[in-house]
């Protein structure tokens, strides 16, 4: 079965444009013109990725952001006129995985999806997964899959590479910056604020207790570490 990509985008010229390119690219491709088809898409269909803009009628790309957060954790790519900073923390804030602005080339929409494609890696070789295990976390590397206990934990990519990377070397502090450029492999992510956000959300999907973290540390003043005692 090939990669699904949902483009939402109400400018048809800018829509059909980006379907053709894609599916001369292999992806099967679906689209839609506002928020609410693109939620029914998604439920219908998950697809891997979607390409979402930010201005659509009905419910805009936040709230669509956020919806599709609520019901599942696909690769979201948010395409915007926008070009200020603070407009890309807030997508990434409310979920976006990568952000592109336009007008944009086709082909940087390609790398971006190919990209966000190799940090959803899913095992499509066959071999092993490595695998860490870390009190009762058991984190999967090849299908970016996370449990806790018998429990699948419902992970975004970046929540899962930040995860990923912290858990591999219990007791190592990483900056926010170390972080930032890790999980999203972009300079233009430069406010610290985002790690924040998405290290807020992961414990709350991770923790007994968000508010007394265990897994995943605060180190005042520069980071965040794995709690070294979860070392298996």
């Amino acid at each position: 079965m090939g990669i699904k990509v949902l483009v939402v985008e109400d400018e048809e010229k800018i829509l059909s444009l980006v379907e053709t390119f894609l599916q001369r690219e292999g992806y099967d491709v679906l689209t839609a013109k506002d928020g609410a088809a693109a939620v029914r898409l998604y439920t219908e269909n998950k697809p891997d990725i979607v390409i979402l803009d930010w201005m659509l009628p009905q419910m805009n790309g936040l709230d669509t952001c956020r919806r599709l957060r609520e019901i599942g954790e696909p690769g979201i790519i948010m395409v915007t006129a926008k070009n200020e900073e603070t407009d890309k923390i807030v997508g990434l804030e409310m979920g976006a995985d990568d952000y592109l602005t336009k007008p944009f080339s086709l082909r940087e929409l390609a790398a971006r999806i190919r990209s966000l494609l190799r940090r959803m890696n899913r095992g499509e070789n066959g071999g092993p997964d490595n695998v860490l295990r870390r009190g009762d976390l058991t984190i999967y590397e090849e299908s970016l899959q996370a449990f806790k206990g018998n429990q699948e934990l419902r992970l975004t990519p970046t929540e899962f590479k930040l995860l990923h990377l912290l858990a591999s070397k219990p007791g190592r502090v990483y900056s926010r910056m170390q972080l930032l450029q890790h999980a999203f492999e972009e300079e233009f992510v430069m406010d610290e604020r985002t790690v924040d956000s998405h290290i807020s959300k992961l414990r709350k999907k991770i923790e007994d207790d968000p508010n007394h973290a265990v897994y995943i540390q605060t180190v005042y003043g520069f980071g965040y570490r794995f709690g070294a005692s979860h070392e298996n």
